[in-house]
């Protein structure tokens, strides 16, 4: 049987491998597909499709997109999108430009609170990359400030710690459409993480076609009611490992491996709305 993993990252957001080595080590994990998700970018797409038609991996364009809701950060992939589309390359870069204005106002904060982190240090992690709260976690560890990635999130910067900034100003509906006139198909990312299961029959409503039920953090009940939430809401289901290269020692590639059917009806839902 072949197998997807279809929740993966690159150095052009927060992973630690090029769209190549993200490729090769899929191929030897055995994996039949993967998508390209990084976040709020798709330059790493068109470099990881080359190497996965060299390799003999399928590398599905795709995306994550950050909104808000009410407040709650949310994410949004993009499967099979244009990543060429000039609409969503437009928007992409203001994206990029609140992602910068977050990461000074987070520095900002723990600065307040007793940890002096400085912006640039952040932004050298990055290099080209969009810029995201892994980078700080990364910065705070090299800074000698903590011990280790989880720690940052877990003390400081999670979406419930006390240097956390929301700060996107792109509403979920938003990401939904986008998405959506690229060509592309939107499923809400680890649904688990946003801690709002009432939002996302609404997100039906703005569009949304699909759940992210297979997932690291998903236990065995999450998955079952997730499963249970998509049928009754005519939802796709999808899953991914959310590896990000060795930022993240303990999520490797093929954590969550797909059944290729998953990938096949995917194609067959945008394949019907185009």
């Amino acid at each position: 049987m072949n197998y997807a993993d279809l929740h993966l990252h690159t150095n052009f957001s927060d992973g630690a491998y090029s769209p190549e080595e993200l490729v090769k080590k899929a191929k030897d994990t055995g994996l039949a597909a993967i998508s390209v998700v990084d976040h709020d970018t798709v330059l790493g797409v068109k470099s990881a499709m080359e190497a996965g038609r060299a390799q003999g991996v399928e590398v599905i364009p795709g995306i994550e997109l950050t909104a808000e809701e009410e407040s709650q950060e949310v994410h949004i992939l993009g499967y099979f999108i244009d990543h060429t589309n000039q609409d969503l390359l437009k928007r992409l870069v203001i994206l990029k430009d609140n992602r910068v204005e977050r990461i000074y106002k987070i520095c900002d904060k723990l600065k307040e609170l007793g940890v002096p982190l400085e912006p640039d240090s952040v932004f050298k992690l990055a290099e080209n990359g969009t810029v995201g709260r892994l980078h700080i976690a990364r910065a705070l560890v090299s800074g000698g400030f903590i011990r280790n990635t989880y720690e940052a999130f877990q003390k400081y910067i999670g979406d419930r710690g006390p240097a956390y900034v929301l700060g996107f100003r792109f509403g979920a509906r938003d990401a939904i459409k986008l998405i959506k006139e690229a060509g592309g198909i939107p499923v809400l990312a680890h649904p688990c993480t946003m801690h709002k299961d009432e939002f996302i029959p609404r997100f039906v409503e703005y569009g949304l076609m699909g759940l992210e039920v297979y997932y690291p953090e998903h236990s065995q009940s999450m998955v079952n009611f997730y499963e249970e939430m998509a049928k009754t809401l005519g939802l796709l289901v999808t899953g991914g490992s959310d590896c990000h290269g060795d930022a993240k020692e303990e999520i490797k590639i093929g954590l969550i491996k797909l059944p290729y059917e998953f990938v096949e009806k995917l194609k067959a839902a945008r394949k019907a709305v185009l």
